[in-house]
């Protein structure tokens, strides 16, 4: 790499070629940890001073580049480290602050070094509570190339309206081409969402993390009770590291983890700000077109996210630490049941049979019925079966002497291979119907889980 020296007592740096009236011959080589300039007495030691080295025939680097400063220099820099703090008690004492507040201390300690993730969809709330601090901040967000057409349109809307630039991070080509052409462009409908998830998103934010000390999400305790319940105002990043490149040097900020999804939307409409216009159309969590689909009265926001698996599947792996470990087998139906023990039964009521699995069996095998019955294939600890318990119990009550028997069946743990092979299970619940003269049970198929839903679906079939 070249320099031009303008002055040899500054030894100020910029970057084209050495431009010295003596003869190139004097010029010496630069050792490593300093650099040796045409003066021989003039010696910058980079471990002492920072120095704005430019790369020759180079792109000009952006200010606001996610990248680290270091992909661009031709020799290493020191790193400012972020001083020692304990987080966890940080955590403690932000824990009934407001998310401005939150918000103002996040940019006060890291300044540039910090970013906010923005997905396109209610997060947009971030970036008000950032613009409201009055402090500069930056904005990232990952384009993973199968967003809806509104959430693009809302990108250079919000740009607009802020007057920023979102810093996007895309997926690498390579990958997305061979994953595509080994697989297919949905092969996630069969066999899970992680590893698209992987190329498409998560890979993408680790690159985009390695150049920042901190990030800023819009996780919230509400959004998925399975996985974020316990989500802090502030923490040290358990799964991405920064840039110091270390497990523990990345600090992750959370300044609407104890707001609800509610009041999220109270604010945006007080504040006018712009919105993804999906919201309107019945989306609430909104991430890639084939994997983000409306809900329904009485639904779960995540549940239109990934809506073929199971719940513990609602995080694509931004997020993963929130999974727990102990309970990781758990949540995917695959585990030795004793986890799953400690979640209190649902879907508890005289009216309703509690089938056990060679009463499913024998049910199943039955081919001239004298009933038909009504059953629901669930696990105690998924969200969205708790969601429905209510209605299923009062459908029971309603149908009590009908004829028409109601029954459970819990479809999780050792039973879970079972369900899937012969209970057509795709995800917790799964609501069946047995006809009387029929061999083959019913699927239910809509999303609709309330009392009158579930009575016209039986009334279609008895």
């Amino acid at each position: 790499m070249a320099f031009t020296v303008t002055s040899s007592s500054s030894a100020a740096i910029s970057g084209s070629s050495f431009s010295r009236s003596s003869s190139s011959s004097d010029i010496k080589v630069a050792q490593v940890g300093s650099l040796r300039l045409a003066d021989r007495h003039a010696t910058v030691n980079l471990s002492q001073k920072r120095l704005a080295v430019k790369p020759v025939n180079a792109e000009p680097k952006r200010n606001d580049s996610l990248l680290p400063q270091a992909a661009s220099i031709s020799a290493p820099e020191v790193s400012e480290k972020v001083e020692v703090e304990d987080f966890e008690q940080l955590a403690k004492e932000l824990d009934n602050a407001s998310p401005l507040e939150i918000m103002d201390k996040a940019l006060e300690k890291f300044g540039n070094d910090i970013a906010i993730a923005f997905s396109g969809a209610e997060d947009v709330a971030l970036i008000e509570y950032a613009k409201l601090t009055g402090r500069p901040f930056r904005v990232f967000s990952l384009d993973t190339g199968r967003l809806n057409p509104e959430t693009y349109r809302f990108f250079d809307e919000v740009e607009k309206h802020y007057g920023i630039r979102i810093e996007y991070m895309f997926p690498d080509a390579v990958e997305v081409q061979a994953l595509v052409r080994s697989k297919g462009l949905f092969s996630f409908y069969e066999d899970g969402h992680q590893e698209c998830c992987r190329v498409r998103k998560v890979r993408p934010l680790r690159r985009a993390l390695k150049g920042l000390r901190a990030w800023i999400t819009g996780q919230r305790k509400d959004q998925s009770p399975g996985t974020r319940s316990e989500v802090p105002v502030v923490q040290v990043d358990p799964v991405f590291e920064g840039l110091d490149g270390v497990v523990g040097s990345l600090v992750k900020w959370n300044p609407v983890a104890n707001v609800d999804g509610t009041d999220i939307w109270n604010f945006l409409r007080a504040m006018n700000v712009p919105v993804n216009s999906l919201h309107s159309q019945g989306f609430v969590s909104i991430g890639c077109e084939p994997c983000t689909r409306p809900v329904l009265p009485g639904q779960h926001e995540r549940e239109g996210r990934w809506w073929w698996e199971d719940a513990k599947a609602k995080e694509c792996g931004l997020h993963k630490g929130n999974l727990k470990e102990d309970s990781s087998a758990q949540l995917n139906g695959n585990g030795n049941g004793n986890g799953a023990a400690a979640h209190a039964d649902i879907f508890d009521s005289q009216s309703l049979v509690t089938l056990s699995r060679a009463g499913i069996e024998n049910l199943a095998r039955l081919k001239n019925r004298k009933e038909p019955w009504i059953v629901v294939v669930y696990a105690p600890w998924c969200p969205y079966c708790q969601a429905m318990e209510e209605s299923y119990v009062a459908l029971a009550e309603k149908l009590a002497g009908s004829g028409v028997k109601v029954a459970k069946f819990r479809g999780d743990g050792e039973h879970k291979e079972y369900a899937q092979k012969e209970l057509q299970l795709g995800s917790f619940p799964t609501i069946l119907f047995f006809p009387k003269h029929s061999a083959k049970p019913i699927k239910y198929a809509s999303e609709k889980r309330d009392v009158d839903s579930l009575m016209a679906f039986v009334n279609a079939l008895r």
